[in-house]
């Protein structure tokens, strides 16, 4: 691995961050969160005209950049950094690869360029608040159990022939919350069971904003920067990602195959993971700079209160976490694009280091943030100054994609550090334990 940065990657961070500081300061993120859809829309056209965000790691051929998952966390590192409002996460880190590798021809023609331009925007909606199992970072199902369907709630899709048993219109029921951006995308990617519960698969369908059957509603959630909403399907018409009547999709992948669905899903995790690490870091890093800020102009006993030895341990331990955080981040960007650029299936090395790079920048944020509420004293607790947002990223972060000892758990035992020679491990709930052994 070779630790530099190009200059063209040195070029994208340096970029966006300078336009985020111009348009993205603390009363602008402030006042776009309050909009219907939770971002500001000519922000986000601006990113994608200027920047190529959207589509910065999708394929040249389908309208994007051509650049790879490090570029990415790059790009997610300074929009965490200001917190940025924005479709970034649910759009070009969640959504847009599942339409690359598992959509047909005519749907890659028809989604990915708009995707990459700004234009059109997208979110991915899995049951049961179930993203982190669902991407594989926590442990999970593959078998798609998770999508439920039937008397286990979730999504359920059914197929409406037409004469002469040929495919026909599929519908969607159900109801899905906790949608990133849910309530403002112009396309929804839908996990939804087929077939019942126990005898079906779980694919994935496009939905379109508009659909007859549709209700979306924003929901209030913790982290007013990272908008989610609810979903409600009631007999939505809807279109197979990729085509289940062959099982192939463009990427190769069979989109009529469960396994093959849980893997496209599986290697989304291992790329997601790295920009989420990426994200929380920048964030992280935010809080732990305007503390240090803090704590050297506030005086306190005719000093400032960070040459106190207290405060600059506090900080010090910090700093430590974050720098510690934004390694482990950089290498799981390192190991996915290492493993994406390589052809084969899910790369465990790479999903063991995403998933600990995420745990690690979790807990660096919560570390960093925490202490901002803290070292800011008074101030820091009230609603007109910024700690506070910083704060509730970090608890909604890991209330989606964590817990961070399920994080870690689950990298333990993708790589088989718990194993009994005789295979007499065994995992409850995330936990690995161990049998006891009766002398």
């Amino acid at each position: 691995m070779d630790a530099a940065f190009t200059e063209e990657q040195d070029g994208i961070r340096r970029t966006l961050r300078g336009l985020l500081r111009e348009r993205c300061g603390p009363d602008e993120v402030r006042a776009a969160v309050r909009t219907a859809p939770g971002h500001d829309h000519a922000l986000w056209r601006l990113l994608a005209r200027q920047l190529g965000l959207p589509g910065l790691a999708l394929p040249p051929e389908a309208g994007g950049v051509g650049c790879g998952p490090t570029e990415l966390a790059l790009a997610c590192e300074e929009a965490g950094r200001a917190l940025l409002p924005s479709p970034l996460m649910a759009t070009a880190v969640l959504a847009a690869p599942l339409v690359d590798r598992l959509g047909t021809g005519p749907q890659r023609a028809e989604l990915l360029p708009r995707i990459a331009d700004g234009g059109l925007t997208a979110a991915l909606a899995v049951p049961g608040a179930e993203l982190g199992r669902v991407l594989g970072l926590t442990g999970g199902d593959r078998g798609g159990g998770w999508a439920g369907g039937g008397r286990a709630g979730g999504v359920q899709a059914r197929e409406r022939r037409r004469g002469g048993g040929a495919a026909g219109d599929w519908r969607l029921y159900g109801q899905v919350d906790q949608v990133l951006d849910g309530h403002s995308a112009g396309l929804l990617l839908v996990a939804a069971r087929t077939g019942g519960y126990t005898g079906g698969r779980t694919l994935l369908f496009l939905v379109r904003a508009g659909a007859p059957g549709l209700a979306r509603t924003r929901l209030t959630a913790l982290d007013e920067t990272r908008p989610q909403g609810r979903i409600e399907l009631r007999d939505v018409p809807a279109e197979p990602l990729g085509s289940p009547a062959d099982g192939v999709g463009a990427g190769g992948a069979g989109a009529g195959d469960c396994a093959a669905v849980s893997e496209a899903l599986a290697r989304l995790g291992t790329t997601a993971a790295a920009a989420l690490a990426a994200e929380a870091v920048g964030a992280a890093d935010a809080a732990l700079g305007r503390t240090v800020e803090y704590v050297r102009t506030r005086e306190q006993f005719g000093r400032p209160i960070g040459s106190f030895q207290a405060v600059k341990h506090r900080l010090a331990e910090v700093y430590v976490k974050v720098e510690e955080a934004r390694s482990a981040a950089y290498y799981a960007a390192w190991a996915a694009g290492r493993a994406a650029g390589s052809g084969r299936g899910p790369d465990t090395g790479a999903a063991v280091a995403s998933g600990l790079a995420l745990a690690t920048a979790l807990e660096a944020q919560l570390a960093a943030t925490g202490a901002a509420v803290q070292l800011h004293g008074g101030i820091g607790f009230t609603w007109e100054h910024d700690a506070h947002l910083y704060f509730k990223r970090a608890a909604s972060d890991e209330l989606l994609f964590g817990p961070v000892h399920r994080l870690r758990a689950h990298a333990a035992e993708l790589e088989g550090l718990f194993a009994q020679p005789d295979g007499s491990g065994a995992a409850i709930d995330g936990h690995l334990v161990r049998k006891a052994v009766t002398v």
